[in-house]
């Protein structure tokens, strides 16, 4: 009987030799029995256990699976720790139900994650193949099932199979059954518990038969017990690709897409680009984006340049990120375009989705490839042509790499407020990218943009932080050279983790003038918003939701806001 692509064969009893990946899989401890059957020093015959799982159900009898509850059921899964590794740290991404070790290979010294799910027996094992095969048989939904949950289809749906084979389980086995069933036919198989740990930042897989690799928050790269034979890579990838609206096949080999949580998809399919087979990564959505205030918390920005940008973005300062990959440039703009008034027309351009954003006047579109012979794509600089006719207030594109660059500046000479984000490591490289090819954006176009925020990913000790290295303004072209003057408004000092004012803003300057401000009721605006940052950040209201309605009522009552500051959240 052949296995479903999502189980892996059993593991080999042998002990790894040092340095080797631990064969710890989806059935790891595949043989060990359950409470109640035999030892493992003792084994019974298999029709012993087959006598402890099941009985004839009666005419009155019906079958069902409760809700798994690990105070009151206790673990389904222990770990066990291989031969010339050391425990370092151990977690639950599902209580009771998968565990994950961080061990030092003594051998490699090196840090490995290794993930540990329910084990199942011979006869549960076998059982799951059958209800599995069964199940693609019986999982035609009707016209009233499509409304309903899937979890609860998908168990109802089992529950009768297991009727129609006339077995009653005991509750672990039903646990057990009910946590595969649910991670293959609606997760995301063997990859499902890394999609659920919070911890995780990317996932790498880079061919069949190589262990998965996984970026930590904590342990920063680390290798995985996690292995696919190249036929279950193969199927992977092909729901993957399935799951995110795309078709993936040998003809069309690469893939680049959003997957239904938001997290962003690269894939290549079998040896056609990549030589070792199937590759993916996916770069994971954070299910709440991250707000101002948690960028302020975890030192990416102080409450002066969050300051500095409420004030920029309401008096609309078109502004560019900067900087490496994984620096927080989407990050940083979807955070601070919870400062955009409520009511503003925002249009949002991307190719891969990532911007989210607590706004109702809100276009959000993505590219789209060609989907049959004779259609056509829609590309990022159709997208912004289509918006430059449906008249915002805002426009955000994910990053400019191509000729929508020009478009996107002309909107920014014409009015238009902006922000984006573009791979340079500094204003300079910046300014030469936009020049050059294939953006080709005259200079004389470039001293439009108002701001340039320039981000990076740098070592604090062992850590590995995300800060904001300098603020920049593009102030004008110096007419004798023809070059672009800038200047500094926020500085970042490597050595103290220190963010200090330069003292000089033209964007201030121009906010002042344009409000009709003096210099001291610009100050008091500052710190007025300054302190409403630092109580928000005081009072633990830090969820991008909370957040973006204080900013809103800011908006629109400011008094009341105020007269609230000691207990904002009665104005939530």
């Amino acid at each position: 009987m052949r296995l479903p692509d999502f189980f892996s064969k059993k593991p080999s009893e042998e002990a790894p030799s040092a340095g080797a990946v631990p064969a710890v899989d989806d059935l790891d401890l595949l043989t060990d029995p359950l409470p109640g059957t035999a030892s493992s020093s003792q084994p019974k015959p298999r029709e012993a256990s087959y006598r402890y799982y099941f009985r004839f159900l009666g005419a009155s009898e019906k079958a069902k699976i409760e809700d798994y509850d690990f105070a009151r059921d206790g673990t389904l899964v222990t770990g066990k720790l291989p031969d010339g590794y050391e425990l370092l740290d151990q977690y639950w991404i599902e209580e009771g139900r998968t565990l994950v070790y961080i061990a030092l290979n003594k051998k490699t010294n090196q840090t490995e994650y290794l993930l540990f799910e329910p084990p199942l027996s011979d006869f549960e094992y076998e059982l799951l193949e059958r209800i599995h095969e069964d199940l693609l048989d019986v999982l035609i939904l009707t016209g009233d099932e499509i409304r309903k949950d899937r979890r609860e289809i998908l168990l109802n749906k089992a529950l009768a199979l297991l009727e129609d084979y006339g077995l009653h389980l005991d509750r672990t086995a039903l646990f057990k059954l009910e946590y595969y069933l649910v991670r293959n036919f609606i997760g995301w198989s063997r990859i499902d518990a890394l999609m659920k740990d919070p911890r995780l930042e990317d996932i790498s897989c880079d061919g069949s038969r190589i262990p998965i690799f996984l970026y930590h928050r904590k342990y920063r790269n680390i290798r995985t017990n996690i292995a696919f034979e190249a036929d279950v890579l193969t199927s992977l990838a092909i729901t993957l690709a399935q799951r995110s609206g795309k078709h993936i096949s040998t003809g069309s080999p690469m893939l680049d897409a959003t997957l239904p949580d938001g997290s962003r998809l690269q894939l290549t399919f079998g040896t056609e680009v990549t030589t070792r087979g199937t590759s993916f990564t996916i770069r994971k959505f954070r299910e709440e984006p991250f707000s101002p205030i948690e960028l302020m918390e975890v030192g990416t920005f102080t409450s002066d340049e969050l300051v500095y940008f409420w004030l920029a973005i309401e008096n609309n300062m078109s502004m560019l990120f900067i900087g490496g990959t994984a620096s927080g440039k989407t990050t940083s703009l979807n955070a601070v375009s919870l400062f955009i008034p409520p009511i503003a027309k925002v249009v949002s351009i991307e190719d891969t989705r990532e911007i989210t954003l607590y706004h109702d006047n809100w276009i959000a579109s993505v590219t789209r490839d060609a989907v049959s012979e004779g259609s056509s794509s829609i590309n990022m600089f159709d997208l912004l042509k289509a918006a430059m006719r449906q008249r915002p207030e805002f426009i955000l594109v994910g990053e400019v790499r191509g000729d929508e660059a020009q478009t996107l500046f002309q909107a920014m000479n014409t009015g238009h407020t902006t922000f984006s984000t573009m791979h340079a490591g500094s204003v300079d490289a910046a300014i030469h990218r936009l020049e050059s090819e294939p953006l080709n954006v005259p200079r004389n176009m470039v001293q439009a943009l108002n701001i340039i925020s320039v981000q990076a990913l740098i070592y604090r000790g062992t850590e590995r932080v995300r800060r904001a290295q300098e603020i920049v303004e593009v102030v004008g072209i110096d007419v004798a050279t023809g070059n672009l003057q800038v200047n500094n408004v926020f500085t970042y000092d490597t050595v103290h983790d220190k963010t200090s004012y330069t003292g000089r803003s033209q964007v201030y300057s121009a906010i002042a003038e344009r409000r009709g401000w003096t210099r001291d009721q610009l100050e008091t605006e500052i710190a007025v918003r300054k302190n409403l940052l630092e109580e928000m950040h005081t009072q633990g209201i830090r969820d991008y939701i909370s957040v973006a309605t204080i900013f809103h009522n800011y908006h629109i009552n400011r008094a009341d806001v105020l007269a609230h500051i000691a207990e904002l959240r009665q104005v939530l």
